[in-house]
């Protein structure tokens, strides 16, 4: 007598750092999901969670509350990132109709991770502190805590006189920032920096927002507030992270300054600047415009042509950190965002935009900033 093989019911769980989705109902082999809102807020969009027990079958999963997302034009062309190892996150085929984001699991393995993009977890962000603080010629301090009693990190390195500041994942959803800081890191730990550490000193926070990732959220901290609409006035009761960042800032003061960002919608890289600044000149915009083609000669995986609308004169929203910077500092200050989709300029079919590449831009612009270091 054959035995039948024993077929394990499908289990699903978010419930670990940075994950998130909610199962509303499993139907043989179609699963249907949620994502759950940012606490306190409006917000939704990342997603990250293990399957066990799916191995053997083709499993549909049904995301049936993507339609009401933060970015739902962010949909259309987007594809699942899937892990079976939790290091290497391949793209998969999706399918994105009637305000449902859909997607098949063939079951060739026996537990599976999917997310929005590669997670950078908390657990990730203290290996990565613990290794840099470690590496000569850092210095590593906790500037600030989160409204959950986290710890925002900071290092410093250079001896320069210009204060360069690179900071990350104001929206923690946008994991791909936190992996262009630690190729950022690794670039400037590197011999191939020394010339524009003689120049600059940098000051470094990789996570803005440990709290909003530690939650699996989108775009807010613990009380739901979108840090990068907090630079005017930022508060210990609202957005001590903001705040602890920003009067620090203000001790050392700014030349240049990259905020690293993703971007649901547009399939490309690109950056953003402060037009519409009170206190905008041409020769000021010059500096940021220049830096944008260099970076582009320098790299095929960055390019000018798609972008955000430049803002009009007068217009800038000074509580986001790009504009104040330019406007308190006068500091070439900008905007990175990476795509949650594909560099369409020089696409990847199996890995889209990745953690690797996003690491290796990190190195392009911290090559293209040696160019311009002494413009600034």
């Amino acid at each position: 007598m054959t035995e039948s093989p024993l077929v394990s019911p499908i289990a699903i769980t978010s419930a670990f750092d940075g994950g998130n989705i909610l199962v509303s109902q499993v139907e043989g082999d179609t699963v249907s999901l949620e994502i759950v809102k940012d606490r306190q807020s409006d917000f939704y969009q990342w997603f990250s969670f293990r399957v066990a027990g799916a191995g053997g079958r083709t499993t549909r999963f049904r995301i049936t509350n993507a339609g009401g997302s933060a970015y739902p034009d962010g949909w259309p062309g987007y594809k699942v990132r899937a892990s079976t190892d939790r290091v290497t996150w391949r793209m998969i085929e999706t399918c994105y109709a009637d305000g449902v984001l859909s997607f098949d699991w063939p079951g060739d393995a026996q537990i599976v991770w999917f997310a929005y993009f590669a997670p950078y977890t908390m657990e990730m962000h203290e290996a990565l502190v613990a290794r840099f603080a470690n590496t000569p010629g850092f210095t590593h301090r906790e500037i600030g805590r989160s409204l959950d009693g986290q710890a925002i990190d900071y290092f410093r390195v250079g001896t320069g006189d210009k204060p360069v500041w690179l900071y990350a994942r104001q929206h923690p959803g946008e994991s791909m920032a936190e992996w262009w800081m630690e190729g950022a890191l690794e670039w400037l730990a590197s011999d191939a920096a020394k010339p524009l550490l003689a120049k600059a000193t940098f000051h470094i926070v990789p996570n803005m927002n440990p709290d909003g990732t530690r939650r699996g959220h989108l775009r807010t901290n613990a009380v739901g507030v979108n840090l990068n609409r907090e630079w005017h006035e930022p508060s210990a009761e609202r957005s001590p992270e903001v705040k602890s960042v920003r009067d620090l800032m203000d001790e050392t003061g700014v030349k240049f300054a990259l905020d690293v960002h993703g971007d649901e919608a547009i399939p490309a890289n690109f950056i953003a600047g402060f037009e519409g600044i009170p206190r905008w000149t041409d020769a000021h915009g010059e500096k940021f415009y220049d830096y944008g083609r260099r970076l582009a000669a320098r790299t095929p995986d960055f390019q000018t042509e798609k972008g955000y609308p430049k803002s009009r004169p007068g217009t800038a929203n000074l509580s986001m950190s790009t504009n104040q910077l330019a406007e308190r500092f006068g500091a070439v200050s900008v905007t990175l965002e990476m795509p949650f989709k594909d560099h369409d300029p020089n696409p990847d079919a199996e890995f889209g935009w990745s953690a690797d590449r996003s690491k290796t831009l990190a190195h392009a612009c911290l090559e293209t900033l040696a160019e311009v270091i002494d413009t600034l």
